[in-house]
């Protein structure tokens, strides 16, 4: 006689109490919640608005029903969401207050990082905004060290071993996090204090333009208020692949040099066409473009998260050149 194990009804294999979501998804969903879109969480988190919404989607999946209530405009909490929050929460707390503890741990008492940050930024901001905030940053945290690269070449995070970049761009690559710093209009400047009648004026001065060698240029002058246009055909006096140098030329009392408005940080120039700006066709906008987490080491979140703030904070006012 064959001895056998009583057999389980079918049905008890069948009825596995759902799992619900992990630490990991309630951790994510509470960010989302705080932050209101899932854009600014993809920053806060390192990760890319695709992979957001699609860790979003299979959470909901998971949990048989929408979690947030999407409009155009803003981004709320269904009843379901809600009912989840607050569990959510308490496991971001948790997490938060963990990793505070290691990071303790590994940096030291004082916090600081060490080991090797590689930047990369287009030479006319990297020089006038950048670098001193880059002397700061390394100030707060002596044992890193930073590889700076100056380049107006759109590099590639991975196969140029980069770990920051920041660019001036409307279109950031999505696999990256991009994080919005500092929007810039490029305006017409010169060691003068008398500002010239508009932009047509532009046909009677020394200009100075970045970019390839031209015999004439026409520019399209648009006004802050959008209301008013203005086109201005030039034949440049100097032309060179270099900001910085346009823009000592101009210190120096010779020509109209064209700039985005950072470079008025470093004082020596005035704006000559107050209230115009000329159109940038590769964006108005600076970000600094990382790689998702975990590949992104925390050193450039870190010094991500600290331009975002300098750059936030009033810039100190400089005097009008005068001459």
């Amino acid at each position: 006689m064959t001895n056998r194990a009583p057999s389980r009804p079918a049905a008890s294999l069948s009825r596995r109490p759902p799992s619900g979501p992990d630490a990991n998804a309630l951790e994510l969903f509470a960010r989302i919640a705080a932050a209101g879109s899932f854009a600014q969480a993809a920053r806060e988190l390192g990760l890319t608005r695709a992979a957001v919404s699609r860790r979003v989607a299979a959470m909901e999946a998971e949990v048989g029903a929408p979690l947030f209530a999407r409009s155009t405009r803003a981004l709320g909490l269904t009843e379901t969401g809600r009912r989840l929050a607050a569990r959510a929460r308490a496991v971001l707390d948790a997490a938060e207050s963990a990793r505070r503890g290691l990071r303790a741990r590994n940096a030291g008492s004082d916090g600081g990082l060490a080991g090797t940050l590689r930047v990369t930024a287009v030479p006319s901001f990297g020089q006038a905004v950048l670098a001193p905030l880059l002397a700061t940053f390394q100030a707060k945290h002596p044992e890193l060290r930073i590889e700076l690269r100056f380049t107006h070449r759109r590099v590639d995070l991975v196969r140029d071993d980069i770990d920051v970049a920041f660019r001036l761009t409307h279109r950031p690559p999505e696999d990256c996090v991009a994080t919005p710093l500092m929007p810039f209009v490029v305006r017409a400047y010169a060691a003068r204090s008398r500002p010239l009648s508009g932009p047509e004026a532009l046909a009677g001065e020394p200009c100075l333009v970045f970019g390839a060698p031209t015999d004439e240029l026409t520019m399209h002058w648009r006004s802050d208020d959008g209301l008013r246009q203005a086109s201005a055909t030039i034949s440049p006096a100097m032309v060179a692949d270099d900001m910085d140098t346009l823009w000592a030329v101009a210190t120096a009392g010779w020509g109209v040099v064209f700039a985005p408005d950072f470079c008025a940080r470093r004082g020596g120039l005035a704006d000559v066409l107050p209230g115009w700006r000329l159109p940038v066709a590769e964006g108005e906008v600076i970000y600094a473009l990382t790689l998702p987490q975990p590949e992104a080491p925390e050193a450039a979140r870190a010094l991500v998260r600290f331009v975002r703030d300098a750059l936030a904070a009033p810039a100190p006012r400089r005097a009008p050149a005068q001459r």
